[in-house]
């Protein structure tokens, strides 16, 4: 990467992403959202401010995709890459099934982020589930947060209802009261909100409590006016066109003279994903019922690219078949197409001059409509549109005069629009030349990238001069644990701090002095609560890391941010109600206080006893219960999910932030340390150690100290030689 210049990381998660012909249309996943950040990474990697331009998916190895989604890193060309990150399996999902990955997703990316050594200076968010991602990020790495939301999850739901769907199957199929939180708290984070339109910006936000939170900027999306160039271009330079153009647009007519008898006559046309928001039936219903329509013109629908439509999701297999139903009703045979695929990259732009050489309409009855982008399209070649009332449409028609709008619930309002264009060619004419023009003027790429780049040039000046950007640290712990390759983590109770403190000072002053190259952390039996008030009492200051309730939390820096991340990984098989409704029945523990327990651990108080620890360990493998059970000090017992403890958390650590376990100093005394201080960490137990660590004596990389407390943790620092290690 060149040195100069700024690094933006953009996520896209959902769907299918590849920057050759991609399979826009394949699901419901795979629409406007893709092309759109695909050119508008293009677009920034060709501006003069920007060295490197990251686009992050998921990474897909599923037998029915091609092999293109399988490439970790793909350079499109210079200063824009591709880069896949696996999380949730390799199979392919769809975006309301990825909820539960996007913790291991980010973690992956942070790990990217350390291996590259190159943090961003800006992070963007499309869509929520991508939005959840980046606004992680730029809360640990202290850097602007843009989001942009392609829908809402508010509008969705209740465009649902209207349509006659229960709230139950609207949650079970979408998830959407965990998307809406999740956009909810995207607001009160997000640094700059990018939208398309006013009515976006203004209507849709709106129904948000937090929407209030961000700053907003409408920049509609643009357009490749090389590919999407006028009709009549065609007309005067056939001969010059390419044996690939000329091939491409056989093959259209091929394909749509399969199903017209006259295939001569005007050419309604409608592209878009066989969803019900988008009222294809609207349209069918509407041409169906206008006989005097079907004389003038032909019907050809673009619903997406299918194979068996038996084999495709509810939603979509739902939306063909009516399509099917309803050109059996009304007889449409010989006068409307239902093509089953398209090549978007060559064939649509072709679909829409070869409609307008015929004097044709674009038409999208989208019942909501965010932006609008096959409208550009249409126009940008002179095909003139009808379109929704709704949302996008509107600006567009405001700035273009391109065609005429409709109210998409009125069959016989949508038909009459269509015929009013049809049958006035001075109507149809003028229509034409202004989306030509207009669109030239209004939507190019390059217009939407200087304002794009204007927003995020302020976001990075404020950055510099406010006290506070958004909620983010002043002092980011994803940049430190990035640039941190050692790391100490010691015990509170009887190992940091005990009864003989007096070489804490000591100990502390050495951390400060070194805190460049040398992360510093607790793992402690203690809540946080708890163990941020002890160790304030201490004057114990400066922790990059707190591990607290037996490894169960972790939380990270100054302001003790929760690692989320390792909550949703010791989350799995979790059941905490159903084990302690089995361990209640145990008359030899006693459950403690309220204050000792936390959503991953349940704390009991239990005498030494060989049979005890059996009864419980018998009672939780019968019942098939995953659990980690850590008993210490003779008297404490805790039992918290299989995937966590003081020792796993810091693996996790080691993982995440790509800090070898060999360059963990581990330092503990009882038996809730035994765990972290096996393995591959170097470990020491305090000269003040409980009986119970004696069987560790001898073990490789297990030093046990003579002296006590922090005096036992500097005598590891020179029996490991750990500080020369760090700075040879």
């Amino acid at each position: 990467m060149a040195v100069d210049g700024l690094y933006i990381q953009m996520f896209s998660i959902h769907g299918l992403v590849r920057h050759e012909n991609p399979e826009m249309g394949r699901d419901a996943d795979t629409g406007g959202q893709i092309k759109y950040v695909l050119e508008l990474c293009r677009y920034l990697a060709g501006h003069r401010s920007v060295r490197q331009v990251d686009l992050f998916t998921r990474f897909i190895d599923d037998k029915i995709l091609s092999d293109d989604y399988t490439v970790p890193i793909q350079e499109v060309e210079e200063g824009f890459r591709i880069v896949r990150i696996q999380c949730g399996g390799k199979k392919y999902m769809r975006k309301e099934l990825l909820w539960p990955h996007l913790d291991e997703y980010i973690d992956k990316t942070i790990r990217f982020i350390k291996r590259e050594n190159a943090i961003p200076d800006v992070v963007h968010g499309h869509y929520a589930d991508a939005g959840y991602v980046a606004m992680q990020l730029s809360s640990s790495f202290g850097i602007p947060f843009v989001f942009t939301g392609h829908s809402l999850g508010r509008a969705k739901r209740q465009k649902l209802l209207d349509d006659g769907l229960e709230s139950d199957e609207i949650e079970r199929k979408y998830r959407i009261d965990h998307r809406i939180r999740v956009e909810e708290n995207i607001l009160r984070n997000a640094d700059l909100v990018i939208t398309s339109t006013h009515q976006e910006a203004e209507e849709q936000y709106g129904m948000y409590r937090f929407h209030e939170a961000p700053r907003y900027q409408v920049i509609p999306p643009g357009l490749d006016v090389d590919i999407f160039y006028p009709f009549y271009r065609d007309m005067v330079e056939e001969q010059e066109r390419s044996d690939v153009a000329l091939h491409t647009r056989a093959s259209i007519f091929q394909e749509l003279n399969r199903f017209f008898v006259t295939p001569d006559k005007p050419l309604i046309l409608a592209l878009c994903r066989p969803d019900k928001r988008k009222n294809i039936s609207g349209l069918i219903h509407a041409y169906g019922e206008d006989k005097e329509l079907q004389t003038m013109a032909n019907l050809a629908i673009y619903a997406g690219l299918r194979k068996d439509i038996s084999e495709m999701e509810d939603n979509e297999r739902e939306v063909l078949t009516e399509m099917l139903l309803l050109m059996d009703k009304y007889d449409l045979y010989g006068k409307m197409a239902i093509p089953k695929k398209h090549d978007f990259e060559h064939e649509v732009p072709e679909l829409y001059r070869i409609a307008a050489q015929r004097k044709g309409v674009f038409v999208n009855p989208a019942l909501t409509e965010p932006f609008g982008l096959t409208l550009l399209e249409a126009a940008a070649v002179g095909l003139p549109v009808v379109a929704t009332n709704d949302g996008g449409p509107r600006d567009i028609f405001a700035n273009c005069g391109c065609g005429q709008l409709i109210d998409p619930t009125d069959g016989k309002k949508i038909a009459a629009a269509i015929r009013k264009v049809l049958a006035d060619g001075e109507r149809w004419e003028r229509f034409s030349k202004n989306g030509i023009l207009n669109v030239r003027k209004h939507y190019t790429w390059i217009s939407h990238t200087k304002t794009y780049m204007e927003e995020i040039n302020d976001l990075l000046e404020e950055a510099k001069t406010s006290v506070k950007l958004s909620d983010i640290p002043m002092d980011p712990i994803g940049r430190r644990l990035a640039g941190l390759n050692h790391f100490i983590i010691t015990d509170i109770d009887n190992t940091l701090i005990g009864e003989d403190n007096s070489r804490l000072a000591e100990f502390l002053e050495i951390v400060r002095e070194n805190r460049s190259r040398i992360g510093f952390g607790v793992a402690t039996g203690r809540s946080l609560e708890s163990a941020v008030h002890f160790l304030k009492q201490h004057k114990v200051e400066g922790l990059d890391v707190i591990i607290s309730s037996v490894g169960s939390e972790i939380y990270y820096g100054a302001g003790n941010q929760p690692g989320i991340g390792w909550r949703t990984h010791i989350s799995n098989k979790w059941d905490r109600k159903r084990i302690k409704g089995l361990l209640d029945g145990l008359p030899f523990l006693e459950y403690q206080e309220e204050a000792n327990q936390r959503p991953f651990k349940i704390s009991y108080n239990m005498a030494a006893d060989r049979d005890h620890l059996a009864s419980v360990h018998d009672l939780l493998l019968k019942n098939k219960c995953p659990y980690s059970l850590i008993y210490s000090h003779q008297k404490y017992l805790d039992i918290l999910p299989y995937r966590a403890s003081k020792g796993k958390a810091i693996r996790y650590l080691s993982y995440k932030w790509e800090i070898p376990l060999g360059n963990f100093l581990v330092c503990g005394d009882s038996g809730n340390d035994e765990e972290m201080l096996r393995g591959e960490p170097k470990a020491v137990v305090v000269g003040n150690y409980s009986p119970e660590l004696e069987k560790l004596r001898g073990r490789r990389k297990i030093f046990f100290a003579t002296k006590v407390n922090a005096g036992g943790i500097l005598e590891a620092l020179e029996h490991y030689n750990f500080l020369k290690e760090v700075n040879p």
